[in-house]
């Protein structure tokens, strides 16, 4: 039986724990800080369990738009994060069960790397044959900007908050500061949004980090562009942030969202002889495989894309080859990814307007009857294609992040665009107008 050693909990440790065992693996996962990982416990799950307790109160404030009319509603923010705590420890429960269930050893603690595969917890030593690292990463602070978790936070220190910020100031206008900045907006704080380039979400489709940034000044929120933090200091009653042309901008609280570094400083990797980029993230090939035989990495600690989804792929990806099972390498080009905003941006495939050989098309939701009755006037549909086959898609509206799947199937199978236009979809629905993207599509080629 082969002896498989796992450090780290998240996505991509438990997720390949469970097809270890599968096959038939000896599984010890090592975990020093509760199963489930950033994702469950400080991430994505109370990140977003956070924007759905926004969008309610956007939908609740807009039902004046749809002839509706109630009270003016409210909420108690320590309630709120009470409850978004509790559903991460929930999810944790639920990953501690699955792993009990399948025959997997726990182990809680530190784990250091040695050079022949074992791994040690303190003074014990856990020997494998194969070893996965899945160790994650954390927020990157800045040293005139260190956080109190009071007034200068992470983002994993919100949910300690049992106060709505009165002018919350977001340092970072990446996936992270943004997802931040427009739930607090929603929620009720007057929020600033410090970005360093010209506009928000640098990394993101262009068209839709407008209508992001477009929505987020309408709704009151404030963005100053090209932008950068150079300190952040307790005023007192609230806080300073100092950019580097001089300029002071001053608030209740501030979030520093300024980027990950990954967690493998301090764990034996360079005394291993594991490969490491220069900002610190483990090499890996297309198979999850490090630069030392046996050891397989995944998830944030490799920076290949810092996606659960990913993660959880990487780590899949390793057991599989590992174990000798089939396996395909990692693709990230049928990768979807939604940034959770205020509407949400969902993206997957070739999206490169520039292109050689590449068509697009961009389909306003306005006109499309269902957003009409909800009253969605923002947002579009864009789908690419390349000699008649989909290749690539942005959608920029509410819910996104559900309405991106049949792009990415189309992305992953290599449908055309013919095969998407003369697809049935639902009269009326938000899912019409990605027929319809791929109809106007065709003609456009034609």
């Amino acid at each position: 039986m082969t002896r498989i050693t796992i450090v780290g909990g998240g996505p991509g440790g438990y997720e390949a724990a469970l097809v270890a065992a599968q096959l038939g693996g000896e599984v010890t996962l090592i975990e020093s800080s509760g199963l489930g990982g950033s994702a469950v416990l400080t991430d994505c799950v109370p990140s977003k369990a956070l924007v759905a307790t926004a969008s309610a109160m956007t939908r609740a404030f807009d039902v004046d738009a749809l002839g509706l009319h109630a009270a003016t509603p409210t909420f108690d923010l320590a309630q709120v994060n009470r409850r978004i705590l509790e559903l991460a420890a929930a999810q944790s429960a639920d990953v501690a069960a699955s792993l009990e269930r399948a025959g997997i050893q726990v182990v809680s603690g530190l784990a250091r790397l040695a050079r022949d595969r074992t791994i040690y917890v303190g003074e014990r030593a856990v020997a494998g044959d194969v070893v996965l690292l899945a160790t994650g990463a954390r927020p990157r602070v800045l040293p005139d900007a260190l956080p109190d978790g009071e007034r200068i936070l992470t983002w994993d220190q919100l949910y300690a908050l049992t106060e709505l910020p009165e002018q919350l100031i977001v340092v970072g206008s990446g996936v992270t500061g943004a997802e931040f900045a427009s739930a607090y907006l929603a929620l009720g704080s007057r929020v600033t949004l410090i970005s360093s380039r010209d506009h928000v979400l640098p990394g993101e489709d262009s068209d839709a980090a407008q209508v992001i940034e477009t929505v987020f000044r309408r709704r009151g929120g404030i963005v100053l562009p090209r932008a950068r933090a150079r300190s952040a200091r307790r005023t007192g009653a609230g806080v300073l942030v100092t950019l580097s042309d001089g300029r002071e901008v001053s608030g209740s609280h501030v979030l520093m969202a300024v980027g990950s570094i990954p967690n493998t400083d301090g764990i034996g990797l360079g005394e291993a002889g594991i490969t490491l980029t220069s900002q610190g993230f483990i090499e890996v090939d297309r198979v999850s495989r490090t630069s030392i035989s046996g050891i397989y990495a995944a998830g944030d600690c490799t920076g290949v894309l810092m996606l659960a989804s990913v993660a959880a792929m990487q780590g899949r990806i390793a057991m599989w080859h590992a174990l000798g099972d089939a396996v395909t390498p990692l693709v990230l080009e049928t990768v979807s990814s939604t940034v959770f905003t205020a509407p949400e941006i969902a993206t997957v495939g070739n999206c490169n307007e520039d292109g050689e050989g590449i068509s697009t098309i961009n389909l306003p939701l306005a006109t499309n009857a269902r957003a009409k009755m909800e009253k969605i006037e923002d947002g579009f549909i864009k789908l690419f294609a390349s000699s008649g086959v989909v290749v690539g898609g942005v959608i920029c509206a509410p819910r996104a992040s559900e309405l991106v799947f049949p792009i990415t199937l189309a992305v992953s199978t290599r449908l055309t665009v013919d095969q998407m236009a003369q697809t049935f979809t639902i009269y009326p629905s938000l899912s019409g107008s990605i027929a319809e993207a791929a109809r106007r599509l065709r003609n456009s080629n034609a």
